[in-house]
């Protein structure tokens, strides 16, 4: 795998002049036969909310493993534009079988399409991990490099209407950043400390949209249970720590399992899914 000192070194010191407006490469990177380690497995677990019996994988653990290979494409000469500061928009997971800490992963990630919007340049990355050539994981992510073209803003996002009846709430403590960034390898400084998230314009620590996700598959997992699924999510409102939130899900809705993350008063969100279970 790709050590993360040095993508980090290349990531924070390198300079890059920024989108040269065309079309984005399509770009592939693979590496074979990669092994987890179960210390690191419960730490994430630990700071997700999973709970982990030593061999199981939670669902978007992996998710943790391919993003070495991210990073790795995002440091290519051929991305002239700098990872720092790009938006997480979406995530979708599939997980096709349960997953183990003895097995080995045969993992890829290909840069597939990118594609200007109103808001700047948004483009796609899948992942995918095999095991002895069967495919049991898959990941779609989409970014955006924000591009300022005067237009309007965007409306903030409201909340879906799903059932909203019995939430949970959680309290983020300001070093969830930092944790989750030892737990994961995601070093980017906007969730690491207040001084460093200033730089790009928030006033307190960021929570990393994909610890969002980990905590609310996390809270639905008796629900999932070993069922092969999709989980989808979309990423609304940054969440600023430290901070209160609510959690809920709605198994009533033809679209599937539905689940939002909000504020503590659950009327913004900052995180919306569902889950689909496959045949």
């Amino acid at each position: 795998m790709p050590s993360l000192l040095s993508l980090y070194r290349k990531i924070f010191f390198g300079r890059k002049p920024g989108w040269d407006e065309q079309p984005l490469p399509h770009v592939k990177v693979t590496c074979p036969q990669v092994a987890v380690r179960a210390d690191k497995v419960a730490q994430y677990a630990k700071v997700c909310g999973f709970e982990f019996d030593g061999q199981q994988l939670p669902l978007t653990y992996l998710y943790v493993m391919v993003f070495r290979l991210h990073a790795s494409i995002f440091t290519l000469d051929a991305i002239t534009f700098p990872l720092l500061g790009m938006i997480h928009l979406k995530n979708s997971i599939t997980r096709y079988r349960t997953t183990s800490v003895d097995e080995r992963y045969d993992l890829e990630c290909e840069l597939t399409s990118s594609e200007m919007t109103d808001s700047g340049l948004e483009f796609e990355l899948v992942s995918r991990a095999f095991v002895g050539g069967e495919l049991v994981w898959e990941s779609l992510s989409t970014y955006l490099y924000r591009i300022d073209r005067g237009g309007k803003r965007a409306r903030p996002p409201k909340a879906s209407p799903m059932s909203w009846s019995n939430p949970v709430s959680w309290e983020l403590s300001e070093d969830l950043g930092r944790r989750y960034a030892k737990a994961s390898g995601d070093y980017n400084l906007i969730h690491l400390h207040p001084v460093l998230s200033k730089r790009f314009g928030f006033d307190r620590v960021l929570a990393h949209g994909m610890w969002s996700k980990a905590r609310s598959v996390a809270q639905l997992m008796p629900e999932i249970g070993d069922k092969p699924c999709t989980v989808e999510v979309a990423f609304k409102l940054p969440l600023l720590m430290p901070a209160q939130v609510s959690f809920d899900f709605d198994t009533e809705s033809a679209e599937g399992l539905m689940f939002e993350l909000r504020d503590v008063k659950g009327r913004r969100p900052h995180l919306t899914g569902q889950v689909k279970f496959h045949d």
